[in-house]
């Protein structure tokens, strides 16, 4: 019986040559997620929604969750490539710099004049109806449907690696 150390770390005793190819793989395993969102914005904008609904809204973050989930899940089915799984990290460095993006956003006469970081944040990013008016409404798209993809892509490769 063998016992695995799970405190080691994983880049131990690897060449460059297999640091890279994972980060290689990292960047694919991004793309492909951005990819599945890129598919569902595409059928999205096929049907053309009515941009101040919120029905198409809220079935876009939905989707773009969940698209790239499944799709995550039938290529770590395939491929069998750990990596896929830690492309939430990317999901979330694309968010924490576009949080820090709109921070620094100059407000103004209108919808978030006197909002403070969190609700600038949130109107922004989350708020289906009472946007901020920061990034010419596409808050949504940036800060959520991007990284949600990422971290739904590696949700579903992490259940596709699962045995």
């Amino acid at each position: 019986m063998t016992h695995m150390n799970t405190n080691q770390d994983i880049s131990q005793g690897k060449s460059i040559g297999e640091l890279g190819r994972e980060a290689l793989w990292f960047l694919t395993h991004t793309f492909l997620a951005l990819a599945f969102l890129g598919l569902v914005m595409g059928v999205m904008t096929m049907n053309r929604p009515d941009p101040e609904s919120a029905n198409p809204k809220i079935l876009a973050t939905i989707l773009a969750f969940f698209v790239p989930m499944v799709g995550g899940f039938f290529i770590a089915r395939v491929r069998r490539n750990e990596v896929a799984s830690y492309v939430w990290i990317s999901g979330l460095v694309f968010f924490s710099i576009v949080c820090v993006w709109v921070l620094d956003l100059p407000t103004g006469p209108g919808l978030c004049e006197d909002c403070g970081a969190v609700e600038k944040l949130w109107r922004t990013f989350f708020s289906i109806n009472h946007g901020s008016g920061l990034m010419a409404g596409d808050g949504l798209f940036f800060g959520t449907w991007i990284p949600f993809s990422m971290i739904g892509y590696a949700v579903g490769a992490r259940f596709g690696l699962a045995d």
